[in-house]
């Protein structure tokens, strides 16, 4: 047997051991109860948090203190204090993957959202923030009844950067603004920062001197995930257990660490998880330089977690290290606190005793770890009488998170092609609907990954059965694979009776997912032959209808008349078939724009272990994403149009900044290269009044159309020349707005030149170049020149 497959072996068998599931219980286990245990300085809520995490540190054992290294944590009797478990998964619903979650008890389900990737198509800051406010609601009821933790481990912000990837279904896509901005949103409304009780008003959490006294307590603990460079699963020879992404300093800076910056800056993210990868040549979970930059510069205070045997994978899988216990202490002296898994667990009595690792390196680790758990209030008595105490099996799949369920699936769906205005379908002038395709009544794979149990979901078939009660279905392929074409009869017979024809095609999780790459872009199967054949027999031109979280090449279909419409849908969540039916007849607008580039086939020619993002000519390579990408697109970024057209008038907006009074004094003075040249950029530290540079675009958007509906307004911006690796262009800022018809509605759109128009160069350092930077909304552009 290989090297290779007995490691593989290995992670298996650890994987399972890891798995094991909670038994839920009525009410939480909870530590400091009264009378034996309520005495001890870390129950005592008048102490600051450090010096309580300090008191319980102080009264471990050095076994009982190993014991804490492992997401499974064993309990103390002898303290009082109960077994815990940190692994929990929330990305877009309470989830089942982690062993911290049952839905055996009294909650047997919760509210399903859309998968990420179709939540980021709505371009909507609020509705992210109240999908996570939502999802924490149902995550502390559960943790109230014993069917769950208070850790969870989400969001997901690594950037799309590969189309193949089968976990790009679970990113905010390949926008590094547009994934910081989901970040931000999905931390605060999920930790609680602003709760919202029952009456729909923000509630901030109690400040009132008890526990850290500062503000910092949560309702719950979100991770931002994976840190760094993680966006590949398994390709060729290459495997994410053991892969070295090659990121250069340039990349690193604009791309792949923005989105983990603004989750710890802005959104006070409470963990951070280290993924299994390398970065250059070193495990990211033992990359101190890495981790210890989010602390020192980024300023989070929080607990840092391996993704799951990331530590054993570094020994067993990489052969990074000479031994386990050389991996424990790499990863322990590096800045991780927790390991996934057991071999922290396993392994660091060992290390100790070798001397490679000291009780003081654990002792920073269970710092860290506990002052999270205190923050949560898991030290503060009985969880139920605590403020969010009430909150229980009625708080979870209320009429109130299904109707968000279902907004957040309307504002997703992208519209991608309507020839001849063929949508919206008239809800009284059609007589007969033939529906086809394998998902198309199918609830249990409309969810995408890390998907738990649904309220109440609806199938796209049964959502179009309540506008037309005379659909027929017929599968046409057996599934998504889409093998044989065995079916293709029974769909031909549906598709030629009816008035109109609708196919369901696309991708589930036996094409994408965790731990699997796809290797094509096309369509599964013969699904593409089962198009083309049902076009061929229906009487009026049909509409296609895509699942699945990453691009395809259907330049087939955007090029075929006999195909009128074509909407994506994505992973849409428990109301996704009540959502496309309203979205079809017309009950509502699509809005949706896509998150990332579709692109065509011939792009799984350029290799998926290739992380630069920028393109070069001289070995042929056309770039990533929309920044950076040279080559042909089936669908641009933000590519999504309406049942209505939109027009926009620039109202306000700068023509000139002048950076001279916001520069640093020694810098006004070296403006002037060597030779007399003027400098042509400034680095961003060099400007020390960017608050005094903001500005905002105020436009007017114009709705020319019969119907009302959303609009998601993107303002990118251009550099004004050539910088070594400058974006095309770049995404700065976002809003959607509601438009009535034949109406204008106005909106604004703040701009920080320091932060938005700023580039980095190839060292990975910060600049803001000068002169004319174009702002640009569609088609309407505008300078703005930035001058010493």
């Amino acid at each position: 047997m290989s090297a290779h497959w007995r490691s593989l072996i290995f992670l298996i068998i650890l994987n399972l051991l890891t798995l094991q599931p909670i038994t839920p219980s009525p009410h939480p286990e909870f530590p400091c109860k009264s009378p034996d245990h309520n005495s001890y300085p870390f129950c005592n809520t008048s102490l600051p948090i450090s010096t309580r995490a300090q008191s319980l540190i102080s009264l471990l054992t050095l076994s009982e203190k190993i014991q804490q290294l492992s997401d499974n944590v064993t309990r103390v009797p002898r303290l009082g204090l109960p077994a815990y478990e940190w692994w929990s998964e929330s990305l877009h619903g309470i989830a089942g993957n982690g062993p911290g979650i049952t839905f055996n008890g009294s909650i047997p389900s919760a509210t399903s959202f859309p998968q990420v990737i179709v939540a980021a198509a709505a371009f909507n800051r609020s509705l992210w923030y109240s999908v996570a406010a939502a999802i924490a609601v149902e995550a502390r009821a559960m943790y109230n009844v014993g069917q769950a933790g208070l850790t969870f481990w989400a969001p997901n912000i690594n950037i799309f950067r590969d189309p193949r990837w089968g976990r790009g279904q679970e990113t905010p896509g390949e926008d590094p603004m547009v994934a910081s901005a989901y970040a931000i949103e999905f931390v605060m409304g999920f930790q609680g920062g602003n709760w919202r009780n029952g009456g729909g008003k923000r509630r901030v959490l109690r400040s009132d001197g008890g526990g850290s006294g500062n503000g910092d307590e949560l309702m719950l603990s979100a991770c931002c995930k994976h840190f760094t460079a993680y966006d590949m699963e398994s390709w060729g020879n290459f495997s994410r257990y053991s892969f070295n992404a090659v990121v250069n300093k340039q990349d690193m800076q604009d791309t792949y660490q923005p989105p983990f910056r603004s989750c710890i800056q802005q959104g006070k993210a409470s963990c951070l998880m280290c993924s299994y990868n390398q970065v250059n040549g070193i495990p990211a979970c033992a990359e101190q330089d890495l981790l210890q930059k989010a602390r020192d510069d980024w300023g989070f205070e929080g607990y840092i977690t391996s993704d799951c045997d990331a530590v054993a994978t570094i020994y067993e899988y990489q052969n990074y290290t000479k031994s386990p216990e050389d991996a424990v202490a790499l990863v322990l002296k590096a800045g991780t606190d927790i390991n996934c898994g057991t071999y922290m667990l396993r392994h660091t009595q060992s290390a100790i005793d070798k001397g490679k690792v000291q009780e003081e390196d654990v002792d920073r680790a269970l710092f860290n770890l506990f002052s999270v758990q205190l923050r949560l209030g898991l030290y503060d008595g009985d969880p139920t009488e605590g403020q969010f105490g009430k909150l229980g099996p009625q708080d979870v799949c209320t009429s109130d998170h299904k109707a968000l369920a279902l907004e957040a699936a309307r504002q997703g769906i992208v519209l991608l092609k309507n020839d001849k205005k063929f949508l919206p379908l008239n809800k009284k002038g059609i007589s007969s609907l033939a529906i086809i395709g394998p998902l198309a009544n199918d609830t249990s794979k409309l969810g995408g990954g890390y998907t738990g149990v649904p309220c109440s979901p609806m199938s796209i078939l049964e959502g179009l059965q309540t506008y037309v009660k005379q659909t027929s279905y017929a599968a046409g392929c057996v599934d998504i694979p889409c093998n044989s074409t065995d079916g293709f009869t029974e769909a031909l017979s549906i598709a030629t009776e009816a008035e109109v024809v609708i196919v369901v095609a696309g991708l589930d999780l036996s094409q994408e997912t965790e731990d699997h790459d796809r290797v094509s872009l096309l369509l599964p199967g013969y699904q593409r032959a089962l198009i083309s054949t049902i076009a061929t027999a229906s009487k009026h031109p049909l509409i296609l209808v895509l699942t699945g979280g990453g691009p395809l090449d259907i330049s087939f279909a955007e090029k075929d008349p006999r195909i009128s419409s074509i909407l994506w849908i994505g992973y849409p969540g428990e109301a996704g078939g009540k959502a496309l039916a309203e979205v079809m007849f017309g009950d509502y607008n699509p809005g949706g724009r896509l998150p990332m580039t579709w692109y065509p086939q011939s792009f799984t020619s350029i290799p998926m272990n290739d992380m630069n993002m920028r393109a070069d000519s001289s070995r042929g390579y056309p770039g990533r994403t929309y920044r950076f990408y040279t080559g042909d697109r089936v669908y641009g970024f933000g590519h999504g149009l309406s049942y209505t057209n939109f027009t926009y008038k620039l109202l306000s907006a700068p023509n000139k900044l002048s950076l001279l009074g916001s520069m640093k004094t020694e810098s006004e003075s070296n403006i002037l290269q060597e030779g007399g040249d003027k400098l042509d950029y400034l680095h961003i530290d060099e400007v020390q009044f960017c608050d005094s540079l903001r500005f905002y675009v105020q436009v007017s958007v114009m709705n020319n159309g019969d119907l009302s509906g959303s609009h998601v307004v993107m303002l990118y911006s251009r550099v004004p020349k050539f910088f070594q690796g400058a974006p095309e262009k770049q995404l700065i800022g976002f809003n959607r707005v509601h438009t009535e018809s034949y109406r204008h509605t106005e909106t604004s759109i703040p701009v920080d030149p320091c932060k938005h128009l700023s580039i980095a160069n190839e060292h990975g350092q910060i600049i803001l170049p000068l002169g004319d930077h174009t702002l640009m909304l569609e088609d309407l552009k505008h300078n703005v020149l930035i001058q010493t």
